[in-house]
């Protein structure tokens, strides 16, 4: 957490008349959102506004949140995002380490006059004016939690806060299944739900979305499941070709490489997906107990992120990828 010199510095900005902006990294995801609607939510508790920008679109299922439409996407409007940054007296960046993250905001942000806040539970984190940086805290909306009680301000939580963060805290989790799930998580989590989080709404709010396309994807990934390492890692792809055949919508494959890592034995599991756009594969890499994807994907495959999650990307095609990481994989002691 700040020091109680940090939390007080933050706070003698946190004023009306000055301008606030949050942003999060690039492919927003539950924690990016929640976490970023959940602290503007707080904000304005105290009478604050502030203006919350993401690089680019997010997935629909995270669409339901309140004010989750107001956010501004700077892929579509660059000019109203990079004025909001330069404007900025206080910048809050949340769920990334890096300004390299948040892609063309990055620059902008740098640049911005603004006193920079990191809050984020990534690894390795970059220089900002005040952080909080704990890698042991599974999301980054717990983290916007534990800012709120450091001020003291647990009673401002009401409905609109608690169901942000409960849904960030629950995407990044797995559904509290990941194993930097904590007893503290818990405690916060029945917190959100006194203050009105409603578990099973949340859910079917944003897991329950599925649509024919996406389920079409998932049957044809589960298809051709393949083990390798002795059963250990499960591999699982998809080529540009088949996201267009199929329909792909921003955030249809979210959730799919967890399915290798539930097959019996397995250790880690990675899902490959060509870029719709570009020509890169991105990889998403998942894993149990102490078998570090963190390092993996920083030493190979240009990525990093947390132990047991993680992601990269590749230059090269499918076919050579997957061999790669089939070669570099046997060479990992697990």
């Amino acid at each position: 957490m700040f020091t109680d010199k940090e939390i007080s510095e933050i706070n003698h900005l946190l004023v009306p008349e000055n301008n606030i902006v949050i942003v999060t990294h690039h492919n927003p995801d539950g924690d990016a959102i929640g976490s970023s609607l959940g602290l503007k939510h707080y904000l304005k508790t105290k009478g604050i506004d502030a203006t919350v920008i993401t690089p680019n679109d997010f997935p629909k299922f995270l669409k339901w949140m309140p004010e989750a439409k107001q956010i501004i996407i700077g892929e579509y409007k660059r000019k109203i995002a990079g004025e909001a940054i330069y404007n900025a007296d206080v910048i809050f960046c949340l769920d990334f380490n890096s300004p390299s993250r948040i892609g063309l905001l990055g620059d902008w942000v740098t640049k911005a006059r603004a006193k920079k806040v990191l809050i984020d539970h990534h690894q390795m984190p970059e220089q900002f004016d005040y952080v909080y940086s704990d890698t042991t805290v599974p999301a980054t909306c717990q983290m916007i939690y534990h800012f709120i009680q450091a001020n003291n301000d647990e009673k401002l939580v009401n409905l609109d806060i608690a169901q942000c963060l409960y849904t960030g805290i629950m995407t990044d989790t797995g559904g509290f299944r990941f194993r930097s799930t904590s007893a503290t998580t818990h405690r916060i989590v029945a917190e959100l739900i006194e203050k009105g989080a409603d578990p099973a709404i949340i859910t079917s709010n944003t897991w329950d979305t599925n649509t024919i396309s996406r389920l079409h994807l998932l049957s044809l990934v589960l298809s051709r499941i393949e083990l390798t390492k002795d059963g250990k890692v499960a591999i699982l792809w998809l080529k540009r070709s088949e996201l267009k055949e199929y329909g792909f919508d921003k955030g249809d494959t979210e959730g799919f490489v967890n399915y290798g890592l539930s097959v019996l034995g397995t250790k880690m599991a990675v899902f490959f997906m060509e870029d719709l756009y570009e020509d890169f594969i991105k990889i998403s890499f998942r894993s149990k107990d102490s078998v570090d994807t963190n390092q993996f994907a920083r030493k190979y495959f240009n990525g990093g992120g947390h132990i047991n999650a993680s992601g990269g990307k590749y230059f090269k095609s499918m076919e050579e990828t997957i061999e790669d990481f089939k070669e570099k994989i046997e060479t990992e002691d697990f």
